[in-house]
C-alpha cells in the first residue's frame, strides 16, 4: 500500500472539507515505447544485428497491438557518440501513429550510449505522468551507462506521476547487474520486467505489457458520508529528500489528559472523535524519539496532522590518494552501508549529490577502482548512498594534467589510410579522429579506437585540404591532442562507352584509391552520392564488368568512395530502350502448350508470360524463363478470353520489352 499523500509538506495541523469534486477520467490508455538505440545494438543474435530484429518485430507488432491504446516512441544513443543527453521523442502518442513509428524504428542507427533512465523520464514527460495515467515500455539491451541509480528515478517517476508504470523488456541480456536493474525500475514503478532472447520471444514480450497497458479508470465513487469528526493523521520518515514508512507507536488523550488511545502500532490511520480538544503522540520504536500536537475537533470536519522525523544517516570513509593523473585509474578503499546502487563517485568540489563526473558502484568490493575526471583541477571522492542520494563521506583529490602526443605524416593522399603513433591513457573508450581545423571535438570525418593499436590505423577525408589528428578522451570529449595534416588529391576517372542497350553488361575502366568499399554506380545527373539504380564495386577488377539498369534515358556513370559517398569522377552515359519481337500463334486453346521465338536479349531473369491486357510489369499468369531455348514453350492459360503475351525482364524494376495480344479459346 502506498503511503498517504496529505496536504503539507512539512509538520503541520489543517482542517479540511471532507468531499472534494472528483478528477474526470482519462479518455484512452497512451503508452510510449523507449527503443534503445546505443552501440551495443549493433550486437548479433544467430548472425543478425540485434537493432535489425528489432525493426522487424516492431514493424510487425504496429498491426497486432491493442488498437485503442495511444501509441509512441521514445530513442537514445542513436544520432550521437558518447552523449548522455542523446535523447529524442520521435512520435507523440495518438491514434494513428503505427506508420510513423515504424518509419521512424526503421530509420535507427545506433550509435551511442545508453542514458535509458533520463529516456524514460522524457517519456514519461511526453505523457504528462503527473496529470495523468501513463505508461512507458523500455526495450534494452544493456545497462545504464549515464545515471548511476536507476531506482530512484524509477521511485521518483512513482512518486510524481498520477498512475505511473515502466515495463522493462531485456533483449539478449545475461549480465546480472544490468538483470537486477532493469528488474528494479519495473519493481519501483508497478511494472512487469520480462527477458526476450530472440524476435519471437521479444514480440511477445513486448505485446504482453502492451497489453497490459492501463484502461481508462472510471470517475472514482463519492466519498462515505462525513463522520461527525475525526482525526486523520500520518508519519513519515525524511531520509535524504525523500519520505518512506516508519514504525511508530501512538496514543490519543483528551483535554483532561485522560488516555483514549494507547501503544497503538500503525503510521497512518484515522479515528472518529466528538466535539472537543485532543492531544495526538508518536513515538519512533527504533530510537524512541516522540513528538505531539493538539487538535480541536470540530462536527463535519475532517483534522489533518502530519508527523516528520529525520532518518540518521549511516557512517562511511574514504581512502584513497590525495593527486593523481587526469583521466588515471586509482584504486580507493572504503567502509560504508554497500546498499543497493550505492557508489563512490568524482565531482567537482562543492557539487551537489546529483553531479559527478566518473563513478564505481561499491558492490564491486573495496578497493575499487575509480576512473579520474578528464581535465585536471581540484574534486572530491564521495560515497554516495543511493537511497534518497545522500554523500555520506567525502575527500578532496587534486587532479594534475596528463602526458599526450600524436606522431604521424605531415601529408596523405585523400582517402588513405595512415599509421598514427600515440601516447595517452589509452582506455579502450579513447579514440583518434581527423576533422577539420576548429572543428567541435564530436565532428570528424573518421576515427578509430586507440585500443586498435599503437600505432592505429586511421582513414583520412576523400577531400583534400588541411585537417587535424587529434587524441579525443572519450570520457568527456575532449580533444585531449592534435596535430595539423595535409591531405592531397587524388586523380579519378571512369571510362565506358556514351550509350549502351538496357539491362547490358559494359566494361568500365577507372582509376582511383580503389579502396574495398568504394564503388561504381549509375544514377540520375545531378543526385546526391548515395543515389544509384545500379552499382558494383571496384574490387570487383579493372576493367569492371557492369550490368546497366533497365530504365532508358540520360544517366550519369560514377566512381563513389565508399568512406563517405561522395562521386569522386563521373561519365554521362545513355541507356537505350530494347524492343522485342515475339513470334507465334495468336491464339490456342485453353491449356494448351504453344511455342514462341523471340528476339530479345535473354538476360538472366528475363521471361515470356501471358497476362491481362494493361496489366503492370511485375504480373504475371503461366510464365517459362527466356533460357530455356529459342523457341520456348509455355502453357496458355485455362480462363478462355483475350490476354497479352510479354516478353519481360527483371534486372532492377520489371519492364515489359515486348507484347502481342492472344485469344484463348
Amino acid at each position: 500500500m502506498k503511503p498517504l499523500r496529505l496536504l503539507t509538506a512539512a509538520l503541520c495541523l489543517t482542517a479540511t472539507p471532507m468531499f472534494a469534486p472528483a478528477l474526470a477520467a482519462q479518455e484512452k490508455p497512451a503508452a510510449i515505447v523507449v527503443l534503445d538505440g546505443s552501440g551495443s545494438m549493433w550486437g548479433q543474435i544467430d548472425g543478425v544485428a540485434k537493432i535489425t530484429i528489432a525493426q522487424k518485430v516492431m514493424g510487425e507488432l504496429m498491426s497486432t497491438l491493442p488498437a485503442d491504446l495511444d501509441l509512441g516512441l521514445t530513442v537514445y544513443g542513436h544520432r550521437r557518440k558518447g552523449d548522455c543527453s542523446d535523447i529524442e521523442t520521435l512520435v507523440l502518442p495518438g491514434s494513428n501513429t503505427r506508420a510513423a513509428i515504424t518509419s521512424a524504428v526503421n530509420g535507427i542507427k545506433p550509435k551511442g550510449k545508453t542514458p535509458m533512465a533520463d529516456a524514460v523520464v522524457a517519456a514519461a514527460k511526453a505523457l504528462r505522468h503527473t496529470e495523468e495515467a501513463a505508461t512507458v515500455i523500455l526495450v534494452s539491451d544493456g545497462i545504464e551507462t549515464c545515471v548511476p541509480d536507476v531506482c530512484a528515478v524509477a521511485r521518483k517517476l512513482e512518486e510524481t506521476g498520477v498512475d505511473f508504470t515502466a515495463h522493462v523488456v531485456g533483449f539478449d541480456v545475461e549480465d546480472p547487474e544490468t538483470l537486477a536493474q532493469f528488474q528494479c525500475m519495473a519493481d519501483s514503478t508497478g511494472g512487469q520486467f520480462l527477458s526476450a532472447g530472440n524476435a519471437t520471444q521479444l514480440a511477445a514480450a513486448v505485446t504482453e505489457v502492451a497489453v497490459a497497458a492501463p484502461t481508462p479508470a472510471p470517475a472514482p465513487a463519492p466519498e462515505p458520508a462525513p463522520l461527525p469528526g475525526s482525526i486523520m493523521y500520518s508519519v513519515t520518515e525524511t531520509f535524504g529528500g525523500t519520505s518512506r514508512r516508519v514504525d511508530v507507536e501512538w496514543s490519543l488523550k483528551g483535554i483532561d489528559g485522560q488516555e483514549l488511545i494507547a501503544s497503538f502500532h500503525s503510521d497512518f490511520g484515522e479515528q472518529e472523535l466528538a466535539e472537543g480538544i485532543y492531544t495526538i503522540s508518536v513515538t519512533r520504536v527504533s530510537d524512541g524519539a516522540r513528538q505531539e500536537k493538539q487538535v480541536v475537533v470540530r462536527p463535519n470536519v475532517r483534522n489533518v496532522v502530519e508527523f516528520t522525523f529525520e532518518a540518521a544517516l549511516p557512517e562511511a570513509s574514504l581512502v584513497a590518494p590525495v593527486t593523481g593523473v587526469a583521466g588515471a585509474t586509482i584504486s580507493v578503499d572504503w567502509t560504508g552501508p554497500n546498499a543497493a546502487n550505492d557508489y563512490v563517485d568524482t565531482a567537482p568540489l562543492g557539487a551537489g549529490s546529483g553531479t559527478y563526473l566518473t563513478y564505481s558502484y561499491t558492490n564491486k568490493g573495496t578497493p575499487m577502482a575509480l576512473r579520474l575526471p578528464a581535465q585536471p583541477g581540484e574534486y572530491e571522492l564521495r560515497y554516495i548512498l543511493a537511497e534518497g542520494s545522500q554523500v555520506l563521506a567525502r575527500q578532496p583529490i587534486t587532479v594534475t594534467e596528463a602526458q599526450f602526443s600524436l606522431d604521424a605524416p605531415a601529408n596523405a593522399s585523400a582517402g588513405a589510410t595512415i599509421d598514427v603513433t600515440w601516447t595517452g591513457n589509452g582506455y579502450d573508450e579513447d579514440y583518434l579522429t581527423v576533422a577539420e581545423i576548429g572543428a567541435e571535438a564530436g565532428r570528424y570525418s573518421a576515427y578509430t579506437y586507440v585500443r586498435n593499436g599503437n600505432p592505429a590505423p586511421l582513414r583520412m577525408p576523400t577531400e583534400p585540404g588541411r585537417y587535424e589528428i587529434r587524441y579525443v578522451t572519450a570520457q568527456d570529449t575532449s580533444v585531449s591532442v592534435s596535430r595539423e595534416i595535409e591531405i592531397t588529391p587524388v586523380a579519378f576517372s571512369v571510362s565506358a562507352v556514351d550509350s549502351t542497350p538496357l539491362g547490358a553488361t559494359i566494361t568500365v575502366d577507372w582509376t582511383g584509391n580503389g579502396f574495398e568499399e568504394d564503388y561504381l554506380t549509375i544514377a540520375e545527373t545531378g543526385s546526391d552520392g548515395g543515389s544509384y539504380l545500379g552499382y558494383v564495386y571496384v574490387r570487383e577488377g579493372n576493367p569492371a564488368s557492369f550490368r546497366v539498369p533497365v530504365v532508358p534515358g540520360n544517366f550519369e556513370l560514377r566512381y563513389v568512395n565508399g568512406q563517405d559517398s561522395t562521386v569522386a569522377a563521373s561519365q554521362p552515359i545513355t541507356l537505350t530502350d530494347v524492343a522485342v519481337t515475339l513470334t507465334g500463334p495468336s491464339s490456342a486453346a485453353s491449356g494448351s502448350t504453344i511455342s514462341v521465338s523471340h528476339d530479345g536479349p535473354t538476360y538472366a531473369g528475363d521471361y515470356v508470360t501471358f497476362t491481362a491486357p494493361g496489366a503492370a510489369a511485375g504480373e504475371y499468369l503461366s510464365y517459362t524463363y527466356t533460357n530455356q531455348g529459342n523457341p520456348l514453350q509455355i502453357i496458355v492459360p485455362e480462363t478462355p478470353g483475350n490476354y497479352e503475351l510479354r516478353y519481360v525482364t527483371v534486372w532492377g524494376p520489371s519492364r515489359v520489352l515486348g507484347t502481342q495480344p492472344f485469344t484463348v479459346e
